[in-house]
């Protein structure tokens, strides 16, 4: 399944479901991000993940996120990335 056809998904049926639920007037943000790894990557990426508590008590969600995109070349626009 294409990325964005499971963003639609997951962002269709998560506003009926708020809504039907807590009757709020509930609107997703326009855009998304979604990022992938090889299988040969799961190893480290398991790794990562368990020590995030540490990692992030150095460095922040945003520095990270930040250094991510510059260093894969993403153009980004500080307006829409933090909401």
């Amino acid at each position: 399944m294409p990325i964005a056809k499971a963003v639609q998904l997951v962002k269709g049926g998560s506003s009926k479901w708020i809504r039907d639920t807590f009757a709020l007037d509930f609107a997703w943000q326009e855009g998304y991000g979604a990022f992938s790894i090889a299988v040969s990557g799961l190893q480290d990426t398991r790794k990562y993940l368990a020590g995030q508590a540490q990692h992030h008590a150095r460095v922040t969600f945003q520095e990270e996120f930040r250094a991510f995109l510059q260093r894969h070349g993403i153009a980004f626009d500080e307006r829409y990335v933090w909401g």
